[in-house]
């Protein structure tokens, strides 16, 4: 059987010595292979539309050209391409910006070496990563903005906030089985699974196991 193709990846970072770390870290997974890199915003754009790569890994701050002003872009050169934010602007204000303009996910370069691979696995199933201490800010942030399309009378439900695969983890950790269970049923890894159940905490406001279960059977979740 043979095994599927690494997914390609674009690096895009002014700092040479941060690119030449995530480098070895990258190349390191056999699932994933660096086929270009750049640290300027302007050179990106043409090494994107050559090299059309499954995965962009971006910085906002560079010379010539931003990586705000380069992702939509990006996004067009290179439409088969998800693009990962990775800055050290911990600021939602950039946040929104970069998911507006297309960005698959956000992560901070402080937490990189523990989040980075976990990330490129979510955006790369579909779906959008955001580090965790920023999430519950721009849920808070969206609160009444999704409050304001509820029908008038109806409470908000905090589970409409979750992502699909939030949910469906949380469904299974609330039913009883441990990460590696989750995991394994999924076909992900431990560390995403972790990284799906902090998340989906955070939204909910929740802490403890005990408190996602009864927020899951009140839910209707355990039946």
């Amino acid at each position: 059987m043979t095994s599927p193709a690494p997914v390609r990846i674009l690096l895009v970072d002014d700092h040479s010595v941060l690119r030449a770390g995530l480098r070895m870290l990258l190349n390191s997974q056999a699932h994933l292979q660096v086929i270009g890199e750049s640290g300027d915003g302007r050179e990106a754009l043409a090494l994107a539309e050559t090299l059309q790569p499954d995965l962009i890994l971006l910085d906002l701050s560079m010379p010539g050209l931003s990586g705000i002003e380069a992702l939509p872009v990006l996004r067009r050169l290179a439409p088969g391409a998800r693009i990962l934010i990775l800055t050290m602007h911990d600021d939602v204000g950039y946040l929104r910006q970069a998911l507006r303009k297309g960005a698959a996910g956000y992560v901070l370069k402080k937490a990189a070496d523990s989040e980075l691979l976990s990330a490129i696995q979510v955006v790369m199933h579909g779906e959008v990563y955001i580090h965790p201490a920023m999430t519950g800010t721009l849920v808070k942030e969206m609160m009444p903005e999704i409050e304001s399309r509820a029908e008038p009378g109806a409470s908000l439900d905090p589970w409409q906030v979750l992502s699909d695969r939030e949910r469906e983890v949380l469904r299974l950790v609330a039913r009883g089985h441990t990460n590696s269970e989750v995991a394994a049923q999924l076909s992900l890894s431990v560390k995403t699974v972790e990284t799906y159940r902090a998340r989906g905490m955070e939204k909910l406001g929740l802490r403890t196991r005990a408190q996602l279960m009864q927020s899951a059977l009140e839910k209707g979740l355990l039946d």
